[in-house]
């Protein structure tokens, strides 16, 4: 009998059904609570450490009273912290090949809690000194690792609302900083600063030792003895000569001779990497720029740090010599602007995971400038109210690209180069940063020392052209947004791993 669809039988009548199909892999919706208990943690570790690199702003003037230092002196405090992160974040990708994530999570909080203990009992300069230092070694540390911990536990349709968190830190601790340490030295000496931060700290490090888990266990990755050197002079070389910029204490001979010696041992680091990738022992393996949707990202971003970092050094300045406004009104003007940017944070997380990057990105570059359009107005008649609309504004805007920059930039990397991209995107927003500082310093007071009139009407002058000409520079970053594609993963196409 020929073969046909159906057969009766004097019991049964036997159908041929086509076999079910294999149903398609759901998209979790979710995380589990042992991933959300880990993430807790490592955001308020990152909270912590980012609060208290803010904080000690405040206490400056205290500090030079207290210890009897200069204000150059003191200063070190900032720069010093800040140079000691362009070093050690390069490192980081290393170490989160060659460590588990709880052994990495305790270095970073163990570092911080051991630096602040030091700043807390100091009692001269050289030892707070050596405090922030310490701080500073687990601060660059915590970041990359939470990045990356992000990057191997949150799938990828769920990676633009954890980045949106992330973002909320990011953007809040800086911004709480200044606030909670001005209210801490209304009532108590600056060491407080400290002493109020340590037992958070200790606990953070307790909970982590009993509560994260290893998400990487860490392989035997060789530490080229060569590349350290070569990092810590290029790295630190280049954000120590951009802080060098617009200084008129420091000698003539200082900014080129040490912005060339940072570019030729980067060079130098560059080069070594290249040939240490090959056998996969490089200290920051460069081929995550070979990723193009990686590289597109980190140079938005890099335009992104420079305008915030710029931002950041010049709003305050023309609020105080400009529009003659206290020290606490300014802090507490530019206060919202941070909050604004942290809260927009989960928002845009979850838009992100579901319109994508560009159509986040591209806006927010738009906002931007229409910040940069209102700070070009700037002349000593000017409201405050009118500087905090600027800064609302521009905070916005920004709050808009951060979270999809992240997402982008890390989720178009294969598996075993996220640790590297984290150490890359970390250093490039220092080194971002410096260069915002300087560009925005070295414009301001060229200008205001060739205009005529008041000293207000000079520095206003100078604010004018610097976020005109800065604005023009956005310009690439809006372009930029226009070609950033979602990662592969993100699309529902797993990447080779």
């Amino acid at each position: 009998m020929p073969p046909t669809e159906t057969t009766r039988t004097p019991e049964i009548i036997q159908t041929r059904v086509p076999p079910p199909r294999e149903p398609a892999p759901e998209r979790p919706e979710r995380l589990p609570r042992s991933t959300v208990t880990l993430l807790a943690v490592l955001l308020v570790g990152a909270f912590v450490v980012i609060l208290n690199e803010t904080a000690m702003n405040v206490a400056l003037s205290r500090i030079m009273d207290d210890l009897a230092v200069t204000e150059r002196t003191a200063q070190w405090l900032t720069t010093g912290f800040m140079l000691t992160m362009a070093v050690v974040i390069p490192t980081s990708g290393w170490l989160l090949q060659r460590l588990s994530t709880r052994q990495v999570f305790t270095l970073a909080m163990s570092l911080f809690s051991a630096g602040t203990l030091i700043a807390a009992v100091s009692f001269a300069f050289p030892l707070l000194l050596t405090g922030r230092i310490v701080q500073a070694c687990g601060t660059a540390i915590m970041m990359p690792l939470m990045m990356t911990t992000v990057m191997e536990v949150v799938p990828a349709n769920m990676r633009g609302r954890v980045m949106g968190t992330i973002s909320l830190v990011i953007a809040c601790a800086p911004a709480v900083g200044p606030t909670l340490s001005g209210l801490i030295l209304q009532f108590f000496a600056w060491r407080f600063v400290f002493v109020m931060v340590l037992p958070i700290a200790l606990v953070i490090l307790a909970l982590g030792l009993r509560l994260v888990p290893n998400v990487d266990t860490g392989r035997d990755a060789k530490l080229d003895v060569v590349s350290l050197p070569l990092a810590a002079l290029g790295f630190g070389g280049l954000v120590y000569g951009l802080s060098l910029v617009g200084n008129a204490e420091a000698p003539a001979w200082a900014l080129p001779t040490v912005l060339a010696v940072g570019a030729v041992a980067l060079l130098g680091f560059g080069l070594r990497q290249l040939v240490l990738q090959r056998t996969d022992d490089a200290l920051l393996d460069l081929r995550t720029f070979a990723v193009p949707e990686f590289s597109l990202a980190v140079v938005v971003m890099a335009l992104v740090m420079l305008v915030l970092f710029g931002s950041i050094i010049a709003t305050p300045l023309v609020l105080q010599q400009v529009l003659h406004q206290r020290p606490l009104e300014v802090g507490l003007l530019l206060l919202p602007g941070g909050l604004l940017m942290g809260l927009l944070g989960p928002v845009v997380g979850r838009l992100y995971d579901r319109v994508g990057p560009r159509w986040l990105v591209v806006p927010g570059g738009v906002t931007v400038a229409v910040a940069f359009a209102i700070f070009a107005t700037i002349s000593p008649t000017t409201p405050w109210w009118h500087l905090l609309v600027a800064n609302l504004v521009m905070s916005a805007g920004l709050a808009f690209m951060f979270t999809p920059l992240f997402t982008v930039a890390l989720g178009s990397l294969p598996h075993h180069l996220i640790s590297y991209g984290s150490a890359v995107v970390g250093t490039v927003q220092q080194v971002a940063g410096a260069a915002g500082t300087a560009l925005f310093v070295t414009i301001m007071s060229t200008v205001a020392a060739q205009a005529g009139g008041t000293a207000e009407a000079a520095l206003a002058s100078g604010a004018r052209t610097a976020f005109l000409t800065v604005g023009c520079v956005w310009l690439l970053a809006i372009v930029g947004g226009f070609f950033l594609r979602r990662p592969a993963e993100d699309a529902g196409v797993p990447l080779a791993h």
